[in-house]
C-alpha cells in the first residue's frame, strides 16, 4: 500500500520483496491498488514494502534491508536522502535481524513519539542487534521501552510471527494489541505496561494466533490512514 505523507499526498514504492521471489502471485500490482483505492501517489522506483517502514511525523525508521533490495544503488546515503526526501522526514537505519526473512522493522520497535521508541527488550535480543540499536539510539538521542516477548516454536510453521507484540495497530486513540494466551506468554504484563505508556489510549487485546502463526501480526495485515 501507498504511504502517506500529508492528508492527500502519498508515495507509492516498488513492491517486490526478495523473500517474495518465488511467490509472485502475493505481489500485488500497486498501480491496481492505488487505481482502485481512487489514490494518485507520487511511484518511485526504489523497493520497500510497507513493513520495513515505522514513521512518526518527521522520522522513520527502516532496516538494513533496504539496502539488499535495492542494489543498483552502490551510494547507500543516496538512497537514504531519496527516501528521505520522498517521505519529508528523517530516516534512521537499524539493524535487522538476520533470521528473519523479511527483514522488517515493525515487528521490533515502533514510535510512542518522536523522540521515544517501543521495542523488544533489547537485552533478550541478538548481542549485534542490541549493540547497533545502543549507538543508533545514542546518535539520535531516543529513549527505548524495553517490551517483553517471547519465541515459540511450531515445526509446522517455522515463520512464526507469535511471542512478539510491537506488531500492534493505532488507529486513532486505539490500539489493538497482540496477545497469545499461550505457555510462556507475556500477556498481563505487557497490557499492564500498554496502560501505562499510553495513559490516554484505548487498549483493546487481541488474540491473533490464527494469523501469527504464519509470520505476520495487526501491523502486518492493515493499512491506516488519516482522512
Amino acid at each position: 500500500m501507498p504511504i502517506q505523507v500529508d492528508r492527500d499526498k502519498f508515495v507509492q514504492f516498488r513492491y517486490e520483496p526478495s523473500y517474495l521471489i518465488k511467490d509472485l502471485e502475493h505481489q500485488s500490482d500497486t498501480r491496481i491498488v492505488c487505481k482502485n483505492n481512487n489514490i494518485n501517489p507520487k511511484f518511485t522506483k526504489i523497493n520497500l514494502d510497507g513493513g520495513n517502514l515505522v514513521n512518526w511525523t518527521d522520522r522513520a525508521i527502516v532496516t538494513d534491508r533496504i539496502f539488499q533490495e535495492n542494489p543498483e544503488y552502490s551510494d547507500k546515503s543516496k538512497l537514504i536522502t531519496e527516501i528521505e526526501n520522498l517521505l519529508e522526514v528523517e530516516l534512521i537505519v537499524i539493524p535487522q535481524i538476520n533470521s528473519d526473512i523479511t527483514g522488517h522493522a515493525d515487528g521490533m520497535v515502533r514510535f510512542v513519539d518522536k523522540s521515544t521508541l517501543i521495542g523488544n527488550s533489547l537485552n533478550d535480543e541478538f548481542v549485534y542487534w542490541k549493540k547497533g540499536m545502543t549507538k543508533i539510539l545514542k546518535d539520535h538521542n531516543i529513549e527505548y521501552l524495553d517490551v517483553p516477548f517471547f519465541e515459540h516454536k511450531d515445526n509446522e510453521h517455522p515463520e512464526t510471527s507469535i511471542g512478539v507484540y510491537v506488531n500492534f495497530l493505532e488507529i486513532g486513540q486505539l490500539i489493538l494489541l497482540p496477545i497469545f494466551e499461550i505457555k510462556g506468554n507475556h500477556d498481563k504484563e505487557v497490557i499492564d505496561l500498554f496502560n501505562k505508556i499510553y495513559p490516554d489510549r484505548k487498549i483493546v487485546p487481541i488474540n491473533i494466533n490464527e494469523i501469527g502463526i504464519f509470520g505476520g501480526l495487526l501491523n502486518c495485515i492493515s493499512w491506516t490512514i488519516e482522512e
